[in-house]
């Protein structure tokens, strides 16, 4: 087998989505782990659905991930231009060499001409209401017409298009490595643009055309191109190119989380959560947050794309970038949908946030603290870090759980104050606070020490009083280990914090609760 060379040919008409980000990653992947060149192709045809700063958005990307194309429009290649609308000249050789071989034609059907046809075919009845072997007989084209008089029509700016003359009764056969042999008839087909009245080639040729000349070996993409397959396979046969035809797979759908029908962005939004790798605002002006803004990483959307569709066997879900590239193959991709597991993802991103050093997470934090205008010592940033880092999915956590070690609680959880706080507790923790002021030391041993002594006196348990003591010290009723939060907070911080709430806090009545309800 010739040298592997895959292509990801992503349009420009909006922001990537989850589902061509993992196009680009398959392809990436097959051609890493197969020695393989992996190309940038930019499919920018459909010139009316542009969208400004769509090309440079898939780029953000694919840099942000580490997927790196080895050509592209950016960097060239060998078969450069790599942008669809520079190879405008190659696209109307091959179109009008079809032609001259009776494998195409002219139509210069206007659009009040098509939709009477097909009206006449809605009142017919038919089966089949498009443009095929049937109907173009009775429509204005370069086989119904005299010669001349397309020649004229040309000549004199006529608008047109071209094309394909699709067989009337043929079956057209084609192995897919995802889904085996796919068989579809010809008369299910209609007769295709293949280059628009503008000049501008549709997908149907400029594929065909870029993947053979560009030598793509295999083409991976997703299934709403399945039905295309035997239009494209077609075009290989009336080229002379079926020896050299790349082979196809088509990649199996992302489903919403629930498995009932294919993810949306209105599928996303609903349910809170990313659907493009990073931020991007569409020319109405609607942002969109991106994975990477909500905090997810790269190694998160690496491994949970690639399993997302790709089943390599065995119970091992953690790959890391090095694993994916030797282990990926075609044969294993799933020819079922695949469900979008955010949950999963989440997961994803909290194993892999653990694997960070401390000092990266805590310069993190570091950076985060000072944008709100809080300093700290190096050694108590770190502390948090160590303390937070096993309870954290996304790097933004560290301040919104980290918060409240750099400032004194502002407000306090009312329901565990009602539940948890009353005279008994704010008592023994006043004898706490006293008690420890006496000390000279101070750690997470010595606050655990001195606490016991209290309770004892008391002849409390820990259980009792470390609700109150938490709620005291952080206004939550959850959260780390007391005695380390302690220690780092330090003596003086958790004196003052204690004092604090004894001073403040009170339960409110449940009269009051009661009247509240009432009312």
């Amino acid at each position: 087998m010739s040298s592997v060379r895959v292509r990801f040919a992503p349009s420009p008409t909006g922001a990537l989505h989850i589902g061509g980000l993992r196009t680009a990653l398959y392809n990436y992947l097959f051609a890493k782990s197969n020695h393989g060149k992996f190309v940038l192709r930019i499919e920018d045809t459909d010139q009316a659905r542009l969208v400004p700063g769509a090309e440079d958005y898939i780029y953000e990307a694919l840099d942000w991930l580490g997927i790196a194309v080895d050509e592209s429009p950016r960097q060239g290649g060998d078969f450069a231009p790599y942008r669809q609308s520079e190879r405008l000249e190659i696209y109307h050789k091959y179109a009008m060499q079809l032609v001259e071989e009776k494998k195409a034609y002219y139509a210069f059907d206007s659009a009040d001409e098509l939709q009477a046809m097909r009206n006449r075919l809605k009142a017919a009845k038919a089966a089949n209401q498009q443009y095929n072997a049937i109907t173009r007989v009775s429509m204005s084209n370069s086989l119904t017409l005299p010669a001349n008089q397309v020649d004229d029509m040309i000549a004199n700016g006529v608008p047109y298009v071209i094309r394909l003359k699709i067989p009337l009764k043929e079956d057209i056969r084609f192995e897919d490595r995802v889904r085996g042999w796919v068989k579809v008839h010809s008369s299910t087909l209609d007769d295709k643009v293949i280059l628009k009245s503008g000049g501008f080639p549709t997908y149907h040729l400029a594929n065909v055309v870029d993947d053979h000349l560009m030598k793509i070996t295999h083409v991976i993409r997703g299934e709403e191109w399945l039905p295309s397959a035997p239009l494209h396979v077609l075009l290989y046969r009336f080229f002379g190119w079926e020896n050299s035809m790349p082979e196809f797979s088509h990649l199996p759908l992302i489903l919403k989380p629930d498995g009932n029908g294919k993810l949306s962005k209105r599928d996303a939004d609903k349910q809170g959560f990313p659907i493009y790798p990073v931020n991007w605002t569409d020319p109405q002006g609607v942002h969109s947050t991106g994975f990477r803004e909500s905090g997810y990483l790269p190694e998160t959307i690496i491994n949970f794309l690639a399993l997302l569709g790709w089943n390599p066997g065995g119970e091992l879900e953690l790959f890391s970038r090095d694993d994916l590239e030797k282990a990926f193959s075609l044969d294993r991709i799933v020819k079922s949908g695949a469900k979008f597991d955010i949950d999963k993802a989440r997961w994803f991103n909290q194993h892999y946030l653990r694997q960070k050093p401390v000092e990266e997470l805590s310069e993190y934090l570091s950076a985060a603290l000072l944008q709100q205008g809080l300093h700290s010592s190096t050694d108590k940033i770190r502390m948090v870090v160590e303390l937070l880092r096993d309870r954290i999915v996304f790097p933004q956590d560290l301040l919104e759980q980290g918060r409240i070690y750099f400032v004194a609680p502002a407000q306090y959880d009312q329901q565990v104050v009602n539940k948890k706080w009353n005279r008994e507790v704010a008592s023994v923790l006043n004898q706490f606070s006293e008690s420890i002021s006496a000390c000279s030391q101070w750690n997470h041993e010595i606050a655990h020490n001195q606490l016991e002594k209290v309770l004892e006196k008391a002849g409390w348990g820990f259980g009792k009083i470390l609700p109150g003591l938490r709620l005291a010290l952080t206004g939550m009723g959850k959260g780390p280990d007391l005695m380390k939060i302690m220690e780092l907070l330090g003596k003086t911080e958790t004196i003052e914090r204690l004092n604090h709430a004894i001073e403040r806090l009170e339960p409110i009545p449940q009269s009051t609760n009661d009247d509240q309800e009432k009312t």
